[in-house]
């Protein structure tokens, strides 16, 4: 329930190629900036370096107030609106809102992904047609700073990574003021309940109310 293939239809991302040689998501944080870099001078003329490995399509619409770090790509028909932070390391997909005061930061949005209030998504890969909520934020550091592991039914599986946020299946919604904290792993076709405090593995087709309270979509 937490590999590449359970949880992403990879026709959706211009990272299909990088992302089909892992096994589970997570694998592919360290990679994103160098994936970026190579990726950007063979996107075509569909697509301006804006700045240094700064690459956006030309129908994207990017606020004057957005910021977008190196490096990073901004899809087609995407919106980066008003006072949007784009720290770097970011790929973002087709038709996506990155929106007023968001920040992202080493992450993969693939297309059609909604992240349009006040949103902080970093070290994460927000499947197709996934949608964080006002305020819904992940959390990619321990607060005593050690690896994250994935807590998983049978149990913890071991990342090696200090920073690890969250790993969204596609079609996932994730409600206002929700915390994804780090290691969460939300299976396709799930929601999340607003304000919840997320931790672990969410299967998909659930939905996750409270704390230990998942139940099955009717």
């Amino acid at each position: 329930m937490y590999t590449i293939s359970d949880l992403y239809d990879l026709e959706h991302t211009l990272a299909k190629d990088y992302l089909s040689a892992f096994t589970y998501p997570w694998e592919a944080l360290k990679g994103i900036k160098d994936l970026i870099l190579a990726l950007g001078p063979t996107l075509g003329e569909d697509y301006e370096e804006v700045s240094e490995h700064v690459w956006v399509h030309r129908t994207a619409k990017v606020f004057p107030s957005a910021y977008l770090g190196a490096p990073c790509i901004i899809g087609p028909d995407t919106e980066v609106r008003h006072c949007a932070f784009i720290r770097g390391s970011a790929l973002v997909g087709a038709n996506c809102v990155v929106g007023n005061s968001c920040e992202l930061k080493n992450v993969i949005l693939f297309d059609n992904v909604q992240t349009p209030h006040y949103n902080y998504v970093g070290d994460s890969i927000l499947g197709y047609r996934s949608h964080m909520g006002a305020g819904s934020i992940t959390s990619n550091v321990r607060s005593d700073k050690q690896l994250v592991a994935v807590h998983a039914p049978e149990g913890d599986i071991e990342t090696g990574l200090k920073k690890f946020g969250a790993m969204l299946g596609d079609y996932v919604e994730c409600g206002c003021n929700c915390v994804l904290n780090p290691g969460t792993v939300v299976g396709r076709h799930s929601n999340i309940y607003p304000t919840s405090c997320v931790r672990g593995v969410v299967p998909e087709n659930s939905i996750y109310k409270v704390t230990r309270e998942i139940v099955d979509k009717k």
